[in-house]
């Protein structure tokens, strides 16, 4: 039986960056990832960070975020033993009706240009591709 439930910190922790780090493309385990900031996630909006487990092992994960007006995905990570059986579908069903509820309208995320995968995945799912913007990022010390 696979459960989807809220992440639990620091329960979780080591368990949902060993999943990241296991993932072959797509989840880059970041500066954004260390303990402190996931602290920061989850005292803003932790009903938008989602794992499932089965057997009390992380098998899945996914982040959502909500700034009042659009939404963002991250992390929608299932490990490899257990993909094609509707995990990450569940866990981005579940994510969205959350944002759905907190009012937001539109929703976006990143797929790495390497990840043809991921891209069929999100637009069998509805998701378009955006051809007409480009994702900028810029570090903060």
């Amino acid at each position: 039986m696979i459960r989807i439930r809220e992440f639990l910190y620091p329960a979780d922790y080591s368990k949902a960056i060993q999943l990241w780090q296991g993932i072959e493309k797509g989840v880059k385990v970041g500066r954004s990832d260390v303990p402190e900031q996931i602290e920061i996630k989850l005292r803003r909006d932790p009903d938008l960070f989602l794992v499932a487990e089965s057997d009390g092992e992380i098998i899945g994960t996914i982040i959502g975020g909500f700034d009042g007006r659009r939404g963002l995905i991250y992390h929608l990570a299932v490990a490899a033993s257990f993909r094609g059986q509707g995990i990450g579908s569940r866990l981005m069903e579940e994510v969205e009706g959350r944002l759905r509820a907190k009012g937001c309208l539109r929703c976006y995320l990143h797929v790495t240009i390497d990840n043809d995968e991921a891209m069929e995945y999100y637009e069998k799912r509805g998701w378009k591709r955006m051809d007409h913007v480009y994702t900028y990022g810029k570090d903060f010390d």
